[in-house]
């Protein structure tokens, strides 16, 4: 055998065991699977199915015009005890006619890095017309809109509103759709079946603080009758935004990053 012959013959073998080694090498995928969510998280479905969910960042339908990372289901996710005070809070208004509908709930870290990468990107205001027409998007970290951490991830703060029942369904989104500013009246904003609380949901606006004066009249006893429902039932609100709502009695001490699906509850009861 010639040296030439054997040189190849020695490629060929370290070619093939190569090639072996990166079929058995296991994907990145398979090496960091996606972390599953604490004992005590519970869709809020299984604990109250009457609660209206609409979730919004798993839609295009977003302040970034596109569905965050981390939603791979559209499901709200809670710990254990805010979803209970939560339905204890969706019976008083069913009494009364009303349903709780929420837009967000758990948020995983890697939907708040989503945020984050997308307010450092000055080029992108695909949404400004609606979320934030008013606000310069150099702004957003300054003002508080966005933060590199969110209380939601913790489990126990979630986005929501009421809706008048019977329900009718909010519309889709059409991507590319004209926008119109989140501040302006109810029958100018995105059709949403909320009653009028001032603004939309995730309006970076100071019209969205929960107690601002500029907002009287019906406006204002949505919003009183939101909080007056969650209140009772030990959830505070975020005097920025009159959506967010956290369950104070209950807060774990880890932000999480299981992402949103049946999956991530596997074995929970």
């Amino acid at each position: 055998m010639t040296r030439a012959s054997t040189a190849l013959r020695k490629l060929a073998a370290l070619t093939a065991a190569a090639l072996i080694g990166v079929a058995a090498a296991p994907s990145a995928a398979q090496a960091t699977p996606d972390p599953k969510a604490p004992k005590d998280f519970v869709a809020l479905h299984d604990v109250d199915p009457t609660i209206i969910q609409e979730m919004r960042y798993y839609t295009e339908h977003d302040f970034m015009g596109e569905p965050v990372d981390g939603y791979k289901k559209p499901m709200c996710l809670l710990t254990r005890p805010a979803a209970q005070a939560l339905h204890k809070a969706q019976i008083g208004l069913l009494k009364e006619g009303y349903s709780l509908k929420v837009y967000d709930c758990y948020r995983p870290q890697r939907a708040v890095d989503h945020f984050v990468r997308w307010a450092k990107d000055l080029d992108d205001q695909t949404m400004k017309a609606e979320f934030y027409p008013r606000v310069d998007k150099t702004r957003l970290f300054a003002d508080g809109y966005i933060a590199e951490k969110s209380g939601h991830s913790r489990g126990s703060t979630l986005d929501l509103t009421v809706v008048k029942l019977p329900a009718r369904p909010t519309r889709p989104y059409a991507p590319g759709e004209q926008l119109t500013p989140c501040y302006g009246p109810k029958a100018e904003r995105f059709p949403d079946n909320s009653l009028d609380m001032g603004t939309g949901f995730d309006c970076f606006d100071t019209l969205a603080h929960t107690d601002d004066p500029r907002v009287q009249g019906v406006q204002r006893a949505n919003r009183d009758l939101l909080r007056n429902a969650l209140g009772a039932q030990g959830f505070v609100n975020l005097p920025e935004e009159w959506w967010h709502y956290t369950y104070l009695p209950y807060q774990p001490d880890a932000y999480f990053d299981f992402p949103v699906s049946r999956r991530s509850l596997t074995g929970n009861r």
